[in-house]
């Protein structure tokens, strides 16, 4: 595994997401959290946003899948963001994050989540 990696945290977006009938009907917020991994030594010595990856466009990479599609499952949800990560060239491994804020039980419950890591 790469030590070197490009870390966002609490990217929140409202989706569509979930197996009960309010959740298939309302849209509610996760959160994301995203470690890309890949060689920051060029951008390091560059100071080149060529040589690294925008975080800006990880941002609406996430936001483009949220917004056109439904998951039944955190899992899959997560899954789908990180096969589009690992489409930038210079990505070697991601791990993703997908955190439900307001998960639907009765019991006090701040967040459910998973994270899944799927390397390149």
């Amino acid at each position: 595994m790469l030590n070197d990696r490009i870390e966002l945290r609490g990217l929140t977006m409202l989706a569509l997401c979930g197996l009960l009938p309010e959740e298939l009907k309302r849209r509610q917020p996760l959160s994301f959290d995203l470690d890309v991994y890949l060689d920051l030594t060029a951008a390091s010595l560059s100071d080149d946003l060529h040589d690294t990856v925008n975080y800006g466009a990880l941002c609406e990479l996430v936001e483009s899948i949220i917004k056109d599609e439904r998951f039944d499952l955190l899992e899959r949800c997560a899954g789908r963001v990180a096969e589009k990560i690992l489409e930038f060239e210079q990505v070697k491994e991601v791990t993703v994050t997908v955190h439900k804020l307001r998960p639907p039980v009765p019991q006090d419950l701040a967040t459910s989540g998973v994270r899944i890591h799927r390397p390149l």
